[in-house]
């Protein structure tokens, strides 16, 4: 049984753009297949692709359709950078592990668009600049241990001064961290891409399909539905975001509840390079243009997963973010013309969790993708994709869950 959440409220930038369709079929009757995929979001999707290019055959189902979850919530900044710290990750689980957490999320953005640029989707992927603004987590003299902290590792990555990150963006903050190479881009777009590469490739997807009680031994999986049939597979995947089902483990994992909002249309007024930008503070703020000069600006997390609270709260956030928009960036037009809010999980590390669970080597999940879920999703499709195929990904062990 799932636990279910409404993901997400209001109305979203991306409906301003047309994406694909992607068809799915009625489940009528019993059907097998090498994997059953549970969750059509942008995890499912990526993890669709993967296994499929891997010759398996797929089965993908979803309580409401394809994408309809929290992916069309997303703001998409997809950035290398984990939403914790290199400095303050070091503390939490060793220098070691935390410098290869942020190797591998360097690495899966650049096979992300090696993804994308092989299957020819068209997702509005813009490469851009980061910038990380000193605010009330880490300050100027922090941000500057943090660059170093990065370039030992291996990541590039400059300290700006006031002066400096003033002349070149008209920001006036102490200082920031300026990043390269990472995306923006339409997630829903991408999404769907993922999706119909997959079809092409004879995936089935079935929607609205839910999955209700999970039977497993140790030659496969029987998942019975909601809608009646009977779906067997030799493994389960289930990228369910944050609404886990209950064979998934309690661990560590907390639902946020975010907001944004997106300006109107004005390219003359964006920054240079259309750098993404986030604050080091609590609660953060992020910002990033669209391709016809769209600023979306999101954050204002909260700590509860009331729906209808959430929801209540998203007039009061937009005017919020509006105005720490405009303290940014003085000379933006930021009256609000979309403001939408949504959920997402998170663990304190900032690190997904993801594999086969403890004592169920088929069955395999990942949550907790906190700020940074298309990247993860890349990362899990790799980890996943891997284990069923009776290989091990080098670092499956840095994200797996713990027995």
């Amino acid at each position: 049984m799932q636990r279910k959440l409404d993901l997400k409220s209001g109305t979203p930038v991306w409906s301003a753009y047309r994406s694909p369709s992607v068809p799915g079929g009625r489940l009528v009757r019993d059907v097998k297949a090498d994997v059953l995929i549970v969750g059509m979001g942008i995890g499912g999707a990526a993890m669709a692709e993967a296994l499929t290019r891997d010759g398996l055959s797929v089965i993908c189902i979803d309580r409401r359709g394809p994408l309809q979850g929290s992916t069309a919530a997303t703001t998409a900044l997809v950035q290398f950078e984990i939403d914790q710290p290199l400095t303050k990750l070091s503390k939490m689980i060793g220098g070691v592990a935390a410098g290869q957490a942020w190797r591998r999320s360097r690495l899966a953005l650049f096979n992300l668009q090696g993804r994308i640029a092989e299957l020819g989707i068209r997702c509005s992927q813009v490469s851009t600049r980061s910038l990380y603004l000193a605010g009330t987590t880490l300050d100027p003299t922090d941000l500057r241990k943090e660059a170093e902290a990065r370039r030992r590792t291996g990541i590039g990555a400059s300290f700006l001064t006031r002066g400096t990150l003033r002349d070149e963006f008209g920001i006036d903050r102490g200082g920031a961290i300026l990043s390269h190479d990472n995306l923006a881009l339409d997630p829903r777009k991408l999404g769907a891409g993922l999706l119909l590469a997959a079809l092409n490739r004879k995936a089935r997807l079935y929607a609205p399909a839910e999955a209700m009680v999970i039977e497993h031994n140790r030659l496969g999986i029987a998942v019975v539905t909601r809608e009646g049939p009977t779906i067997t597979a030799r493994h389960l995947v289930l990228t369910t975001g944050y609404e886990l089902l209950d064979v998934v483990p309690a661990v560590s994992h907390k639902v946020v509840s975010t907001w944004a909002i997106a300006t109107r249309p004005q390219p003359p007024k964006i920054w240079p390079g259309a750098a993404i930008i986030w604050e080091a503070s609590d609660p953060y703020l992020y910002v990033r243009a669209t391709p016809d000069g769209r600023v979306i600006c999101g954050g204002e997390d909260e700590d509860f997963t009331d729906e209808e609270r959430r929801n209540a709260l998203t007039d009061k956030k937009a005017v919020q973010l509006s105005k720490k928009l405009e303290r940014i960036f003085p000379l933006l037009d930021t009256r609000v013309e979309f403001a939408w809010t949504g959920s997402f999980g998170a663990i304190g590390t900032g690190l997904p969790t993801i594999g086969a669970l403890p004592d169920h080597p088929r069955i395999h999940a990942v949550m907790g993708y906190g700020g940074n879920g298309i990247l993860f999703s890349q990362i899990a499709s790799e980890i996943v994709s891997a284990s069923i195929k009776g290989a091990e990904d080098t670092d499956a062990g840095l994200f797996a869950f713990k027995a």
